[in-house]
Order: structure tokens, then sequence, then C-alpha cells
């Protein structure tokens, strides 16, 4: 039976991988195999020896031996703190992605336009790829691509140079969301799972982070098609509106403030985002006067700014983590990620574990990163959460949380922010490949070297 789960969490990954062929969207195939591999398990119970309870991260205690109804039970329990684990890291995106998308509806971000004054290219680089580093670590790598493309299709007019620029932005992203708790899904995944704390989190990939932003930036800016000028179109759409600026700077400062909440109040953080998500909302209903259209004015109907936010939430990305996470959940309290983490201990040369004080050696982190550039990083990272027991703010979860961000950068379907950049300016897979792939690769590997320079600052 173990078999069989292992297949269909395979076949699922490949069409998960093989989204754009198909033409199915990833949420479908995940979705599948998390509801297969459950079923699986409930109809072959009885015939497992194993069962690794997640709550106390060990295997339980003569599994084997128990009746139907109590593996029964203990497969609803397990069910239920997998539901609940992953249903914090639900809540917590949704939260963020509603603020997110009521500064967006009182065009607070283009409150950006304001910063940029210049024609030069290569300043015209540094400015974009230091917003992108900057936004992801507070809006999420996501959120902070798919703001700035937008904003670069409005001001340039040549596809050729945005398409360099976009690749630029998603390096930046992607380091920029490794160094903080709100920045990369899967950072969020190991801050909400108590794996790394905000502090640390901060010190030991902050200057990781800036050195696989900077690098590719600087090899960048010394490439022809980035000298010169280039013409800006400054288009009358990207005026900001009267409550746009108060709407951006209070919507970063309390998607800023959960993290602060968290280590106050030891309250998981999707309640931190709640309250920050109420208080918002609070203006923008205050505000929403403003915005109303004219459409809604000749029909007397009022335009809640919430409502419309939370219809604009992209509810697949949301399915789909849930699909992927409870898949993975389904490994894990079987033992098959518990093993594998053993295999790998075992056969890969501990390079760097001497340094770590832990049990998996650089080697097999690196391999992770680069493998988040093949497959997606949030089933990787959740993988790494059932696979590896070092106790919190251990070294390897840090340099986890560095390589699956940052690694996902070398191909432009490694990560969600190079996907979303994709569909945005139609970048072709192997023009990425010839052109950018080698940027992020020196960029990755540059940041692992300061890693392992910061780690031996605490």
């Amino acid at each position: 039976m173990d078999t069989i789960i292992i297949f269909v969490f395979v076949a699922g990954y490949l069409a998960i991988t093989l989204e754009h062929s198909l033409k199915i969207d990833k949420l479908i195939p995940a979705l599948i195999m998390m509801a297969i591999s459950w079923a699986f398990i409930s109809f072959g119970i009885d015939d497992f020896d194993a069962w690794f309870d997640s709550s106390k991260h060990a295997l339980l205690n003569n599994f084997e031996f128990l009746n139907h109804d109590d593996k029964m039970h203990i497969l609803e329990e397990s069910l239920l703190h997998h539901l609940g684990k992953t249903a914090e890291i639900l809540v917590f995106l949704l939260g963020a992605m509603t603020i997110v998308e009521i500064i967006a509806y009182f065009n607070g971000f283009a409150t950006i336009k304001n910063f940029i004054k210049t024609k030069k290219k290569t300043n015209l680089l540094w400015i974009f790829c230091s917003l992108a580093f900057v936004l992801s670590a507070i809006i999420d790598n996501l959120t902070a691509t798919i703001v700035l493309i937008s904003l670069l299709q409005k001001l340039v007019k040549d596809r050729n140079i945005r398409l360099w620029f976009a690749g630029l932005i998603v390096i930046s992203a992607n380091a920029g969301g490794a160094f903080s708790p709100i920045g990369d899904v899967t950072t969020t995944m190991l801050w909400i799972a108590d794996k790394v704390s905000t502090p640390r989190l901060f010190g030991y990939l902050l200057l990781p982070s800036l050195a696989c932003m900077l690098l590719p930036t600087f090899l960048a800016s010394r490439l022809s098609v980035f000298k010169g000028n280039l013409e800006v179109d400054q288009s009358q759409d990207l005026a900001p509106g009267r409550f746009s600026s108060t709407m951006l700077y209070l919507g970063l400062a309390a998607i800023i403030f959960v993290p602060i909440f968290k280590m106050v109040t030891h309250l998981p953080p999707y309640v931190g985002m709640m309250l920050s998500l109420g208080v918002v909302a609070v203006f923008a209903e205050i505000y929403s006067s403003a915005k109303f259209s004219l459409e809604a004015l000749e029909n007397k109907v009022h335009v809640s700014p919430v409502h419309y936010s939370l219809s604009k939430i992209e509810l697949p990305s949301i399915l789909f983590f849930l699909g992927i996470l409870m898949a993975v959940a389904a490994l894990e309290s079987l033992g098959i990620l518990f093993g594998f983490a053993d295999w790998l201990k075992e056969s890969t040369p501990h390079i760097g574990s001497e340094v770590t004080g832990a049990q998996v050696s650089d080697l097999v982190v690196l391999l992770l990163g680069v493998g988040s550039a093949v497959i997606d990083n949030v089933p990787l990272v959740a993988a790494s959460l059932g696979m590896f027991s070092e106790p919190a703010d251990n070294i390897l979860w840090h340099f986890i949380a560095y390589s699956a961000g940052t690694g996902g950068s070398m191909l432009i379907i490694g990560s969600a922010a190079g996907v979303v950049a994709m569909g945005m300016e139609k970048i072709n897979f192997f023009w990425y490949l010839k052109k950018i792939s080698w940027l992020a690769f020196v960029g990755f590997i540059a940041g692992a070297l300061v890693f392992f320079f910061t780690r031996t600052l605490f």
C-alpha cells in the first residue's frame, strides 16, 4: 500500500510540474492526489505497521498491534492535526492577500511611481530590483512581482527590455522573500511551524539574501542591454488617488505588525493577521466613499472595498496549497518521509554538518534549492518539515528557507513569482534559461557562501 500511495504522489507531482504542457491547473492534481492518498490510507489502515505522530514528531509505539477502531481514531486525529496546521497557513495567506487587494483597490501601489524619476536603464534596473527586494519582504514575493511588472508595463514600452527587467525582478523578489517570515510561502510555513523565529531569520538570511539580489543585478547592469536611456511612458492612469498613499502605508504597516504581534502575544500568526485585516478594513470602509464609481452612484449602490477585495483573491492558489500540504501530510503520517530523511543522512556526505550542528549536510540543502527550480518549493519544504527533526532555530531550517526561497529563480517555472511573470509577459522558458538562469545561479551560490559566514555569528 505504501508503494501505491507513493506512486499517486509522484504521478500528481508530475502533473503539477507539467501544468503548462497538460493545460491543467495545478490545483486539480494537488486536490486529487491528496484525497486519493488519504483514501488509500483509510482502506489499508490495518496493513500499516508504523504511524508517525506529527504532534510529537515520533513514531507511535505498537501501532501494528492496535485494533481497527483505534487505528481509525488515530487516522482521524492526524487528519485534524494536519488540517489545523494547514488552515493556519491558509487563513494567514487569505488575510495577507485581502490587505494587498484593499491597497490595490485604492490604487495605493501607484504611489511607487513617485519614486521613479530616471530614464537611465541601469538606474531603473536598480530601482526596480531594490523595490522588488523590499516589497517582497513585506507583501510576499508573488504580489511584489505582480505589482512591479504591472508598473513596468505602463512605464516601459519596449517589450524586449521589459523581459530583462522582469527576469531580474523575479530574482530580487525571491531573494527578498527568503529573509522575511511573511515574504515567501515556504518561509511562512517554517515560521508558523515554529522552526524559525523572526530575529534569527533576519540575522541569518538578510545578508545572504542581499548577496543573492545584488550580484545578479550588478552583473546585469554591466550587460549591453542595460546601456543608455529608454523612453518612459508616464501614463496618466498611474496617478495615485486621494487615499492611495494612506492605504499603501497603512496596509504595509499592518502586515509588518503581524510578526511583532506574534512575538508579544505568542499567539499563532494568523490571529495577528486577522487583527491587521480588521484594522485596514475599517479605514477602507471609511475611505470608500471616495471610490464610488459613476455607475454605482447612479444606481445608489455602495461598493464595499472589503467585499470587492475578497472577490479578487486567488482562491486557486489557496486550494493548491491545501491539496499539496495535505498530500505531503499523508506521506509524513506513514513515516515515509521519516525513512527518506534517514536515507539522506546516511548516504550523503556530511559536508558542513560539523559546523551546522545538524545531522544533515549542506549538500542536501543546496540540492533542495536546486530541486526547487524544477519542483514547486511548497511541497519540498512541506516534506522537509516531516523529514527532519532538528529543533527550532537550528541552522538547518534557516538554510532550507534560503535555498528553497531563492533556488526557484534558476528556472522561470521554479517559483510562484517566476510563473506569474511568465504569464504576464509571456516569457519563453528557454529565453529565461539562456538569459537569466545563469544570473540566478550565481546569486544563489553567492548567497549560500555568505550564509556560511553569517551562521558563524550566532
